[in-house]
């Protein structure tokens, strides 16, 4: 009995220590890491390109894998499945119209392996 409440304990340490490796940029940065490290999983263990991990009476926020190439485009091709045209970058702002409107998805890189975009929830409620 007390090899297997061992082995047990063994297993608990190690998990922890490969979520804190593994995520522990992720966990530290924002003040309530639970969503983030959620949404972290969940994209490893799927194969979603997003996952939406807040949302507030003024914004929608998502956290995406950081890829090499096309590091943006999955913000890109959301933003065109609502029918948001893709116009120019500013800074860390991704600048989209519609129908004479503009709208800014406002983009920062989270960690080395994953980038935070939030939107207007203005802009995803019309959408």
């Amino acid at each position: 009995m007390k090899k297997i409440i061992m082995a047990f304990i063994i297993v608990i340490i190690v998990g922890n220590g490969l979520i804190v490796t593994g995520f522990g940029s992720t966990v530290f940065q924002e003040r309530n890491p639970v969503p983030l490290l959620v949404s972290a999983v969940k994209l490893h263990l799927s194969d979603m390109e997003y996952v939406q991990f807040a949302k507030t009476e003024k914004r929608v926020r998502f956290l995406s894998l950081n890829t090499t190439t096309n590091r943006y485009e999955v913000v890109k091709k959301w933003m065109g499945t609502k029918g948001w045209d893709f116009k120019e970058q500013m800074g860390s702002g991704l600048i989209f119209t519609k129908d004479g409107e503009d709208a800014v998805v406002e983009v920062k890189q989270y960690s080395k392996h994953y980038f935070v975009w939030e939107i207007q929830k203005t802009f995803y409620i019309n959408t």
